[in-house]
């Protein structure tokens, strides 16, 4: 599962777990030092908060290009865009930073940073979020808007494959669509399919019409058989295949043009590399 939904929200199941271990390393934290009544909550959260801003502006640094169009978008962060080395790297100096400030604080915060990792790391957090099984391309039956039957392993074609989930109420995907339809111009190796998860077809259609995109590949799945397949119930999701019938990526949240050109770099080299193992 790689989003629980709380209601109307859908959160990821990575952020929370993200937040259960940062509960855990200050409850751990907590039991080390209670000897010495030293608490690490406050130092967590600093840390965290520090690794996120250094994450970001390095993010927005190797992509600076691509924000100037819009610069107040480097403030935007719900395109996801982190440089996830630089956010640990810049946690844990701030951390280390703390300690040698206060010496008593060494013990509690490396015990509870040691056992969060544990938990992270059996959890899978590292695998996250990556799909565990394969998911057939030709498994879903899908109608194209002019109703014609196919099937992703049909529009793949063989190709590696994005396959977005979208709907035309969700704002994230209105917002982030004029990006994926710009790379799917771009990126003729691969093939970018568009899943409309509307149960009303003529909604989809009237988006298509009065935004005037220009996109291919455009098929319907009002009943989410894909989104329960893969285990994400969150729009937009953008599920990544190599040239055979295996998920490689999962992201859900709406991209920027940033960010998505960063998956897809990095979706490249994905490729790249199987190709040479093989």
């Amino acid at each position: 599962m790689h989003s629980i939904s709380l209601g109307f929200f859908a959160v990821s199941a990575t952020h929370l777990l993200m937040l259960g271990s940062l509960l855990l390393a200050a409850g751990v934290g907590h039991i080390v030092g209670k000897p010495k009544k030293i608490g690490i909550l406050d130092v967590l959260l600093e840390m965290t908060l520090a690794g996120l801003v250094a994450a970001r502006i390095v993010f927005v640094a190797i992509w600076f290009p691509l924000y100037l169009a819009s610069p107040l978008s480097m403030l935007d962060i719900r395109d996801g865009g982190f440089h996830t080395w630089a956010g640990v790297a810049a946690g844990l100096a701030f951390g280390a930073w703390r300690c040698w400030k206060r010496h008593e604080l060494v013990a509690p915060l490396a015990i509870g940073l040691l056992a969060a990792f544990i938990v992270w790391d059996m959890a899978g957090a590292s695998r996250i979020p990556a799909v565990s099984k394969d998911t057939e391309l030709s498994a879903f039956s899908l109608n194209t808007l002019e109703g014609k039957a196919t099937t992703l392993a049909a529009l793949a074609n063989g190709k590696p494959v994005i396959v977005n989930l979208w709907a035309s109420w969700c704002p994230p995907c209105r917002r982030e669509m004029p990006a994926l339809a710009e790379a799917q111009r771009r990126h003729k190796d691969m093939v970018f399919i568009f899943v409309n998860q509307d149960t009303d077809i003529a909604a989809a259609k009237q988006f298509i019409s009065d935004t005037h995109l220009d996109i291919d590949n455009v098929v319907l799945d009002p009943a989410g058989q894909i989104p329960r397949a893969v285990g994400s119930s969150a729009l937009p999701t953008t599920l990544f295949y190599d040239g055979g019938k295996h998920m490689v990526d999962l992201h859900i949240g709406g991209f920027s043009i940033a960010s998505l050109s960063d998956a897809l770099d990095k979706f490249a080299g994905m490729m790249q590399k199987n190709a040479q193992i093989r």
